[in-house]
């Protein structure tokens, strides 16, 4: 969906595109590259760092998006990792991270950047998240422990003190005091992770509401063995959660929380299997096997 834009007012989107690096981490998601094609044929900056796919990946990617810049890793590093390397390898003022089932085209991202052109004290910028039919997501709002987050709404740009990272527009000099994605969370809390850094560092990070971007959630991985997917995701989120909590709060709450974490799992593991959900037992089978291992590790949150 286009962004927002007074239709009297035509842009010349170059100028903007020039000054943006869009960085897309994929793995197993040749089938998003098509509409992601399309929608970055404009833009003179992209990297693709793809995570070891196993599904022909980077070959379509360089296909497809022939200006594009791709870095194929040996092993599958995570996400805030593989947007590291892409960062990295950036030279233009701004970087989008944008996920590959994000449907974006060249005049929204040139509206994003724009928009944080005129904005000389923030780091980070996010458009409104959509689902496929319309109806927005929550991809921002406060920092967790505030409280209960009031995340949608926005009808002007807002400071927040968190934003999904799966379309994130940053500025590199700005950011460079708190650094990017720490790699000690291979998937999940990465991005809220970061936002909390930068927040804690005073620098702001706004909700730009006028432009929308459709997030197709979930749909940027596939693969023949859809179980096996969801025991990772749930094996990931869970330690990302415990080792979000010992970093930020202290070890002696990650502790705790993963103790009771861990019974809570082991209890809903058994609700599921109950109830024979096939897809719910293998993400509470990966969130149990997380946490037992990360149990068994515990210096790892120090």
């Amino acid at each position: 969906m286009a962004p927002i834009i007074d239709p009297l007012i035509v842009h010349d989107n170059a100028p903007a595109l020039a000054q943006v690096t869009v960085i897309v981490v994929t793995f197993n998601s040749a089938h998003c590259l098509p509409v992601l094609a399309q929608g970055l044929a404009d833009c003179p900056h992209v990297i693709i760092v793809d995570n070891a796919s196993a599904d022909g990946c980077a070959a379509l990617a360089r296909e497809l998006l022939p200006q594009a810049r791709v870095i194929e890793l040996p092993a599958n590093q995570g996400y805030g990792a593989a947007n590291n390397v892409g960062i990295a390898q950036a030279d233009t003022p701004y970087v989008l991270l944008q996920n590959p089932d994000c449907v974006f085209d060249a005049a929204g991202i040139a509206e994003l950047v724009r928009l944080a052109q005129a904005d000389p004290y923030a780091a980070m910028w996010v458009p409104q998240l959509l689902e496929p039919d319309g109806r927005p997501q929550i991809n921002y709002g406060m920092p967790r422990h505030w409280g209960e987050p009031n995340s949608m709404g926005a009808q002007g740009p807002l400071c927040v003190g968190y934003a999904c990272a799966a379309a994130l527009l940053m500025h590199r000099e700005r950011m460079a005091p708190v650094g990017f994605f720490d790699p000690r969370f291979f998937l999940y809390y990465e991005d809220e992770d970061l936002c909390l850094r930068a927040f804690n560092a005073k620098l702001p990070i706004v909700v730009l509401p006028s432009v929308h971007v459709i997030h197709l959630s979930r749909s940027s991985v596939r693969g023949g063995r859809p179980w096996k997917a969801e025991y990772w995701r749930g094996w990931h989120h869970a330690q990302s959660k415990i080792r979000f909590t010992a970093k930020h709060f202290g070890r002696a709450q990650g502790e705790s929380l993963l103790r009771r974490t861990l019974a809570v799992e082991v209890a809903h593991l058994g609700l599921r299997i109950v109830l024979v959900s096939p897809r719910l037992v293998a993400r509470a089978w990966g969130r149990v096997r997380g946490l037992f291992a990360l149990w068994r590790h515990k210096d790892l949150l120090a």
